[in-house]
């Protein structure tokens, strides 16, 4: 698996197994058979309910821990420096791992300095080897790097060929941050699987339109975690990272582009009772 080097020397996996929306009783079987497949990057959450599925693969799955490159993320409702920190240490115990390769914060709501200077500590204390965060946008993200000691090594957002963060990977630049992209086959949109385009650059390469998709994100550096809770998915999944499109390609690709930030609307009633929600 080809890997990307993080802004403080952590090699990180290009091309990972994400369990957003995996079943809890699922989560063993599914990342079992990722990480059998050939995955080493797994992604899960606090708030996907299904950390213990997870450590119980990382326990079974027969390879050594050093292999694996774990990230999680810190939920709105734990945020602050306290409740954050706890939270940490309850993931680890989930996970069934010493430490976690990659934390976030998973949300820009409640008192996200404070979680992030528990990250900090965490990262101090060798429970965490990389830290960053997920769904920052660029006014939130500004304020953040500015006032914190360790910068953010990722940026998770929300990242396919219908919302390429161009502006966003311009902006995270100085600080080397890498991005990394949830549904980065756009959760099956604007017919991503059949998309004409993709479709008839495939043909070219033997390869199918999801594969071109996700090619086109990890050939420019662009961390992927697709999910899937079928074994030969899985396995066309990881074989994106077996051909190079041409430049010629890439360009095309890049005019598909709609939604630079992504599609999720922060003031929509549904998002904004979603975090209510989440703070209880």
């Amino acid at each position: 698996m080809k890997s990307i080097k993080l802004n403080n020397g952590v090699e990180m996996p290009l091309l990972g197994y994400g369990v957003f929306q995996v079943k809890p009783n699922e989560a063993e079987r599914c990342v079992l058979d990722a990480i059998k497949t050939g995955y080493r990057l797994i992604d899960t959450a606090q708030a996907y309910f299904n950390e213990e599925g997870v450590g119980e693969a990382i326990a079974k799955c027969g390879v050594d821990r050093s292999e694996l490159f774990i990230t999680t993320k810190v939920w709105v409702s734990n945020s602050g420096e306290k409740k954050a920190y706890d939270s940490i240490l309850e993931s680890l115990r989930k996970l069934k791992t010493d430490y976690i390769d990659l934390l976030l914060i998973h949300q820009p709501f409640g008192d996200y300095y404070g979680t992030y200077r528990a990250m900090e500590q965490a990262l101090k204390e060798g429970r965490v080897r990389a830290i960053g965060v997920s769904n920052f946008r660029p006014d939130r993200w500004i304020d953040l790097v500015k006032h914190v000691d360790v910068k953010p090594s990722v940026i998770q957002l929300q990242t396919n060929v219908f919302s390429q963060q161009q502006e966003m990977r311009k902006l995270i630049e100085d600080t080397d941050t890498k991005l990394m992209a949830w549904a980065p086959m756009a959760e099956g949109q604007n017919n991503f699987f059949v998309h004409p385009l993709m479709t008839a650059i495939g043909k070219k390469y033997g390869k199918s339109a999801a594969q071109v998709g996700l090619r086109f994100l990890t050939q420019q550096d662009i961390i992927a975690i697709p999910k899937s809770t079928h074994v030969e998915r899985m396995q066309q999944n990881l074989e994106s990272m077996d051909f190079n499109l041409s430049s010629v390609d890439i360009d095309e690709i890049k005019k598909l582009n709609q939604t630079d930030g992504g599609n999720i609307n922060f003031t929509d009633p549904q998002f904004v009772n979603y975090i209510l929600t989440a703070f209880g």
